[in-house]
């Protein structure tokens, strides 16, 4: 069971058809403005990690996922919060992700995901992500 000051988190590793993976900037006035993560966000309570995934991404994205599988999950604490992150791969997806809540996106190599200014909490992704073919 996470603690009441732990906030659960669903990101998603999505590839497009050349293998990226596209990563999203935290908007203005969000926590940590300006950095580098892989798409999702706050599990909200009554919700499994699976629906808040596909709720997630239709809202920041526009996309319909229509396959999708558990990797890993880790917890993180930065000065503010503590995080439990749950990291899915998007094996298939309809639509063409759109930038919906401000951020700016873009489909990066997953050989060159380190070289991003990525969120501390999503490094251990990466690594997780280079081991792996990508889907498809």
């Amino acid at each position: 069971m996470v603690s009441a000051r732990v906030t659960l988190v669903v990101a998603a590793a999505l590839y497009d058809r050349a293998g990226r993976v596209l990563i999203a900037q935290r908007p203005a006035g969000k926590h940590m403005a300006g950095r580098w993560e892989f798409p999702g966000g706050k599990v909200t309570a009554g919700e499994s990690e699976r629906e808040a995934l596909l709720r997630e991404l239709r809202e920041e994205l526009g996309i319909s996922v229509t396959a999708a599988r558990a990797l890993m999950r880790l917890t993180h604490s930065y000065e503010d919060r503590d995080v439990e992150l749950s990291l899915w791969i998007v094996e298939r997806f309809a639509g063409e992700p759109e930038a919906l809540d401000g951020q700016r996106l873009k489909w990066v190599a997953p050989a060159r995901l380190a070289r991003e200014d990525m969120l501390e909490a999503d490094r251990p992704f990466i690594e997780a992500l280079g081991s792996l073919p990508a889907p498809g």
